[in-house]
């Protein structure tokens, strides 16, 4: 009788584990809104969004992932490694994708029929290891309780919102076209599907594989927002327009700083 309730309570959870990503997965095509505004409204509006991302990144690293990291790791200078590797190995790969970029269309000729900024492949792989985490997390949350899982659902789907809006618009703005960036987004947003069956496997080591993970992450978020979405919007010099970058960045940071209030 007790072998039969413990399987029917894993089974529970499962399905809940399962059915919240599954919910959050769809949060992803929230950029459908963006869909019916024109293009150049949609192209007059890129630089708040850039400047919305810009806070989003750097108050979910400072306030959100790197805490966590120091909070479940114990050893500080581990995670302050993991940061930096998150830093490096982002640099890295944008070099390769510049390379490969100027590589590919060093001639006349354009092979692909693509002109994709470096930046749009690092956001989808930023984003893909955000999503990754993020069912991870739900996926332990779950583990612990339900009622735990789904206050951690409840907290990345008010973090996701933002978030998505925001990769959306970068997507666009890094060159993709309106369907490519929404069926790209919802494509790394199933990624935490597969985060929840990670964690499921690892059991109870996914307490110390998350914030590992988290750390690195904050690496990755603090180098786009930091080396590539900073110099988007110093291009942009007019004091009103310029104003509204500064209001927007706020907007994201408290936006992150909401969140944490909310989980407390």
């Amino acid at each position: 009788m007790q072998l039969v309730r413990y399987y029917f309570s894993m089974v529970t959870i499962y399905l809940y584990a399962f059915s919240s990503v599954i919910i959050i997965s769809l949060i992803s095509l929230i950029g459908i809104m963006v869909l019916s505004l024109r293009k150049e409204l949609l192209q007059k509006s890129i630089f708040l969004i850039v400047s919305l991302a810009i806070g989003a990144l750097f108050g979910g690293a400072l306030i959100h992932l790197i805490p966590e990291a120091f909070e479940k790791i114990e050893n500080s200078a581990l995670v302050s490694l993991l940061i930096i590797s998150g830093i490096l190995s982002f640099l890295v790969l944008e070099k390769f994708l510049m390379w490969h970029h100027c590589h590919g269309h060093g001639s006349n000729e354009d092979h692909t029929g693509d002109n994709i900024k470096p930046l749009g492949f690092l956001v989808i792989i930023s984003d893909g290891i955000h999503n990754l985490v993020d069912g991870i997390i739900i996926g332990a949350s779950y583990l612990i309780s339900i009622e735990v899982g789904i206050a951690a659902t409840i907290a990345v789907i008010l973090h996701e919102i933002p978030q998505e809006i925001s990769d959306f618009g970068l997507l666009i703005h890094a060159g993709f076209t309106k369907m490519k960036a929404l069926a790209i987004n919802f494509a790394t947003a199933l990624l935490a599907i597969v985060g929840v069956g990670i964690a499921f496997v690892l059991g109870g080591n996914s307490e110390i594989f998350t914030p590992a993970v988290l750390a690195f992450a904050a690496g990755g978020f603090i180098y786009i927002s930091g080396s590539d979405l900073v110099p988007e919007i110093h291009k942009i010099s007019d004091l009103k327009r310029s104003s509204l970058q500064l209001f927007m960045i706020l907007v994201g940071i408290g936006l992150m700083f909401a969140l944490l209030l909310l989980e407390i």
